[in-house]
């Protein structure tokens, strides 16, 4: 994998990830949100490649592979129905429907999105430090 291959991969994974924690803060933010979703972001691999000449060249970089943001989907699981016969959105039944939302399952979430974006920010460095070093062996 050459050095351009390495920072793409590794910039599609900051993007993915930038999304990723996007969605849990939104999801956060809705928590108590008459109605809401929660929300999840579909991931999928996608090949590295820039040209069609890159293909046809780089034979050995064919399953090098970075990952993007395809969707961002509704959580099936159902709302949570409280009795709050009070409330101005209860149905006739004096049920509210509040978000299926978890933070503590969103704050994991988080944490665990946050790992992986430093992860990928340690892969960019270290693949600048060995271009650092290899153009340095060049002097």
């Amino acid at each position: 994998m050459d050095f351009f291959s390495s920072m793409r991969v590794s910039s599609s994974g900051l993007d993915s990830q930038m999304k990723r924690m996007n969605t849990i803060s939104s999801n956060i933010a809705n928590a108590e949100t008459v109605g809401y979703r929660r929300k999840d972001p579909v991931m999928a691999a996608e090949t590295d490649r820039e040209s069609f000449g890159e293909i046809l060249t780089n034979k050995m970089d064919e399953h090098i592979q970075g990952v993007r943001v395809v969707d961002i989907a509704e959580d099936p699981k159902p709302l949570r129905m409280i009795y709050n016969p009070s409330h101005p959105q209860a149905n006739a039944d004096g049920n509210v429907a509040m978000p299926n939302v978890n933070t503590v399952e969103e704050m994991a979430n988080m944490i665990s999105a946050q790992r992986s974006y430093e992860a990928n920010v340690t892969a960019m460095n270290a693949a600048k430090q060995m271009a650092q070093k290899a153009l340095e062996l060049g002097r």
